[in-house]
């Protein structure tokens, strides 16, 4: 019998973040691998959710976002960043970020065309230009500040690049692009007519002073940027699947498109329900970035104390923390030996990477978007490291 598996799906593997919850689950270890809270969602989204439900919005609504969300995003846009989007032809809703990238590259991206990525990566990129049938081309983010070399961009891009992807705040790395560095990526994407395609997930958890500055905010960039967002990090409910793409309205209609045949639609009773969560005030962010930025420093503390060393992160919820001092240079072999003997579990940080280089083999990430009694067990756990690695 012949190999029925496509060439495509050869190409990459199942998520490993996700893997790394079934094996914390599997051994009892505290899970601060994958990006998702373990505390409470807020209780007037909870409450808006269930009267969305009880008020019957339960069946399909608009294949791209019930107006009254589309509505409520183009207001907060425009509150936070002073730009205005049309929110009848400039934004779509979909289901999740996740479904949002795919939907936006499959939208835009043809086969055979070259897509640029910052390494280490969020593990869903270099699969979704795979699934495009178009070719990912790496360039590296440098520890322990993640910036990359200008001179080597520029070398990547040619007549053959469609787009570039960028993830400020950035997973996993906690890298805020500097504005030099986006005008400089705006620069190129002009000089060579290349989409910059931006992961906006996390931009309102900045720490000491960083600010997140959308692309689409620079001179010569709205007509050629596609924004994917989401509700999932900002309002932890990561579970609803409820995010957003702005773009022009030409991109916007092939998203649509491509959205309506992938997904039909987000949830409506969820869709409905997150209305609420964008006319939430501004102090609701500087308070979110206080929460994370205490939990940041403690978890690098611990990770410290116990003998790691960390690269601390300017936004985002996660550390990348270096295991050469125990010894170890394979991070996967690491990885289990944490989730099963001391009982903490992470992600090892070759899954930021392609396969075919050892860059990130001597890095695990560990996400911090808990709560403080999770985090104090983790430390507590952690600290059994030293007497282990001594004998």
């Amino acid at each position: 019998m012949r190999n029925f598996t496509s060439v495509k799906a050869q190409q990459f593997t199942e998520s490993v973040i996700r893997e790394m919850s079934r094996v914390a689950a599997q051994y009892q270890a505290i899970n601060l691998a994958q990006g998702f809270p373990d505390f409470p969602a807020p209780e007037e989204l909870k409450a808006a959710a269930a009267r969305a439900v009880f008020a019957d919005h339960n069946q399909y609504a608009v294949t791209w976002g019930t107006k009254e969300l589309r509505d409520a995003i183009a207001a907060k846009i425009r509150r936070d960043y002073q730009v205005e989007f049309d929110p009848e032809r400039q934004i779509t809703v979909c289901c999740g970020a996740t479904e949002g990238m795919i939907a936006a590259l499959l939208a835009t991206i043809n086969p055979g065309e070259e897509v640029i990525i910052f390494e280490p990566f969020y593990e869903n990129y270099g699969a979704d230009v795979v699934l495009c049938g178009a070719i990912p081309k790496y360039i590296k983010l440098n520890a322990p500040d993640y910036g990359f070399d200008f001179a080597e961009l520029r070398a990547a891009f040619t007549e053959k690049t469609r787009a570039i992807i960028i993830n400020t705040p950035n997973n996993p790395t906690g890298k805020v692009f500097r504005r030099d560095e986006l005008e400089f990526i705006a620069g190129l994407c002009r000089e060579f007519d290349a989409l910059a395609i931006t992961d906006e997930i996390y931009e309102h958890i900045t720490y000491d002073g960083a600010a997140h500055i959308p692309m689409w905010t620079l001179p010569e960039m709205a007509e050629r940027t596609i924004a994917v967002n989401s509700v999932s990090k900002t309002y932890s409910v990561t579970g609803w699947r409820i995010g957003f793409v702005t773009a022009s309205p030409e991109i916007t209609q092939a998203i649509r498109k491509v959205h309506d045949f992938l997904t039909v639609g987000a949830a409506a009773p969820l869709q409905t329900a997150v209305v609420d969560a964008f006319k939430f005030e501004p102090a609701y962010y500087r308070e979110l970035s206080d929460f994370y930025q205490e939990r940041r420093d403690f978890l690098i503390s611990a990770l410290e104390d116990a003998g790691f060393k960390c690269i601390k992160p300017a936004g985002a919820y996660y550390i990348m923390a270096d295991i050469t001092p125990f010894g170890y240079d394979d991070d996967i072999e690491f990885t289990y030996f944490l989730t099963r003997e001391i009982g903490v579990a992470v992600v090892p940080g070759s899954t930021f990477y392609r396969s075919t280089t050892t860059d990130g083999n001597t890095y695990v990430r560990f996400c911090f978007c808990k709560n403080f009694d999770t985090l104090q067990s983790a430390a507590g756990r952690l600290a059994k490291l030293k007497a282990l690695i001594k004998k």
